[in-house]
This record gives C-alpha cells, sequence and structure tokens, in this order.
C-alpha cells in the first residue's frame, strides 16, 4: 500500500512538518507501506506556502495564498503517484485527509479561511479514476 510519506513522520507537509500517525506507524510494522509526497513529486519544496484548489465551473486549479497557480505541479505529483502505484503493483493509498493532493473527502474551498468543502485532491482524483482504492486516515482507522 501506498501511504502519504508525511503520516509516517517525514517532513514533507507545507510547514516543513508532518502529519505523524501512531496508527500508521502500527500498520508499517503489519505490512509493506511505500511512502509518497504528490506535491514534492510534483517538484514542490517543503516548506513551501499553504496551497488550495479553486473550483470555477467545471475548472478546478491550484493555487498558493500568494494567488500563484500550482495546478500544473499538482497534477505532475499526481501522475507520477500513479506511476509508482503502477510500477509497485500497488491497488491502494492511505491519504492524508483534505490536502488539496490527498483529500479524499474533504478539501478547503480555496478561500484559506479553514472552510472545508466536499471534494478531493488532485491526486486522489486522479488514483481513483485509475482503480485504485483511496482511503484517508478517518475513514482507515474508523471501527
Amino acid at each position: 500500500m501506498l501511504v502519504s510519506a508525511c503520516l509516517l513522520g517525514l517532513n514533507c507537509k507545507y510547514s516543513g512538518g508532518n502529519n505523524y500517525d501512531e496508527r500508521v506507524l502500527e500498520l508499517l510494522m503489519k505490512e509493506k507501506l511505500i511512502p509518497v509526497c504528490p506535491e514534492q513529486l510534483g517538484g514542490l519544496e517543503t516548506p513551501r506556502i499553504p496551497c488550495e484548489i479553486i473550483v470555477d465551473g467545471d475548472e478546478r486549479k491550484v493555487v498558493n495564498r500568494d494567488g500563484v497557480d500550482l495546478t500544473e505541479e499538482f497534477i505532475r505529483g499526481a501522475e507520477e503517484t500513479l506511476k509508482l502505484a503502477k510500477l509497485m503493483k500497488e491497488d491502494s493509498i492511505l491519504l492524508q485527509p483534505r490536502s488539496p493532493s490527498c483529500g479524499c473527502r474533504q478539501i478547503y474551498d480555496g478561500t484559506f479561511s479553514g472552510k472545508l468543502i466536499e471534494g478531493e485532491g488532485i491526486t486522489a482524483e486522479l488514483l481513483r479514476k485509475n482503480g485504485i482504492k483511496v482511503y484517508d486516515t478517518e475513514d482507515y482507522f474508523s471501527d
């Protein structure tokens, strides 16, 4: 299974930190996990200015808080993550919730106000459309 690298404590989050989740580390003790950070795979540096998805009709673009369009980098990271899943013959991924790359149920609304909307990140959407089972920690570890 692929996993968002930040969940394993790798410092690839936009802030330079991580989203360490002890449950993911415990999962690593039971099965093979392949850490990925789609944003880094897309060529973005760490730390980086926070990004959100802006939805305009049928068009979605990813912009940072300064208004710079980084959609191309997010798409590239999603495509590289999909390549890795296919190369490693993995059919599932465990993702960080709410991220513009990895969110699979909710994402921030593009106003940088902390408001959540229904939706999925660029990587989550591409993987799901290509038959990869997409989970976030909230779904995967719910009992």
